[in-house]
């Protein structure tokens, strides 16, 4: 788990590069072309550079997830253009890239943010804590609920993983709002995208809990910690991040949840079916994979057996240490997988 952790984390954070990163000079004539054309060069894989014909233009494109900024050249004032409720660290790499130009004129670059986080949450990291606390809350719940729901029917897992998620969502939902005010509109939106996120987080990991068993939670914090919030992009964008974590951003269910709600409180929807479809997608897998564990245990369930008895020796045996059963056995290595849980 240390050597994941430090792969995952370092691997992800530790140099953040731009790739790729949209970008766009405002400007009309051959003189904003020259100066895209000059920045490319010099950014080489670093940035995609196109040209814009006017700054309505740009924040448009801005408010749309198109691009991370947009530079509107001015001999005088050059103002550069950005929305930081997308992501504070692309818009502060933004500001990097375009700032020494403005020096090189002489003059001050003014720095417009179209699309600020609310009050509450300054940098826009509060969604990825949020997004930290009901992953938490919800893959500490598997080992519990694996369990504790080993005897009972899948009808009754099923309920205790909806109850669950539902709980878990709730107290994500009141993080978000009225206790730390991470968002300032769409409350009950976050709460349906948190519940969806935290559902398929238990289905997929009580399904696990069939044929991993102890191994369950190692299993959840690979897929759940060590792979999620790398790529959620709650820190740091796809753009700023190696080919794989930005890959995986694409489809992964933290960075649909995280997505999800900043297209949902800050950019009127753009993207936000998309998303949900993510963690739609994410949580009929779960609920898959909890269907065919179900089957299984329905197979491996004893028919019954007769047990042969021999005759009793009339010479008595010395006594032997009771031996534990199958039962007790799995019962105490689920034990041990709730403190290991509870320990991470």
């Amino acid at each position: 788990m240390c050597l994941g952790m430090g792969l995952a984390y370092l691997g992800a954070f530790a140099t953040p590069e731009p790739h790729h990163l949209p970008v766009a000079v405002v400007g009309a004539g051959p003189e904003a072309k020259v100066f895209a054309q000059t920045v490319k060069d010099e950014a080489g894989d670093q940035l995609d550079v196109r040209t814009l014909p006017d700054r309505a233009t740009a924040v448009h494109q801005l408010k749309d997830r198109d691009i991370s900024g947009a530079y509107v050249l001015d001999a005088k004032a050059p103002e550069l253009v950005v929305a930081s409720a997308g992501s504070d660290m692309s818009a502060t790499a933004v500001e990097k890239v375009f700032t020494p130009a403005a020096t090189a004129q002489g003059v001050p670059l003014k720095v417009t943010d179209v699309v600020p986080p609310v009050s509450g949450d300054p940098t826009g990291s509060g969604i990825f804590f949020l997004l930290i606390a009901v992953s938490i809350g919800s893959y500490a719940s598997v080992a519990v609920l694996g369990a504790a729901g080993a005897g009972l029917s899948l009808r009754t897992r099923a309920a205790l993983v909806a109850g669950v998620s539902f709980v878990v969502s709730l107290i994500g939902a009141a993080f978000a709002g009225p206790l730390f005010h991470l968002v300032d509109h769409g409350l009950w939106g976050v709460w349906a995208m948190s519940w969806l996120y935290s559902a398929g987080i238990l289905f997929l990991g009580a399904g696990l809990h069939t044929f991993l068993k102890r191994w369950t939670t190692l299993a959840v914090m690979v897929l759940f910690v060590m792979l999620n919030f790398t790529s959620s992009g709650g820190l740091f964008r796809p753009e700023l991040q190696d080919g794989f974590f930005g890959g995986l951003h694409a489809f992964w269910n933290g960075a649909g949840l995280v997505e999800g709600i900043r297209d949902l409180v800050y950019f009127d929807g753009h993207g936000l079916a998309r998303n949900v479809g993510v963690l739609a997608v994410w949580l009929l897998l779960g609920m898959v994979v909890m269907a065919i564990a179900g089957a299984v245990e329905r197979r491996r369930a004893p028919v019954g057996s007769v047990t042969p008895v021999t005759p009793a020796s009339p010479v008595a045996a010395p006594a032997a240490a009771p031996a534990q059963s199958p039962e007790e056995a799995e019962e105490e290595a689920e034990e041990e997988e709730i403190e290991e849980t509870v320990g991470v």
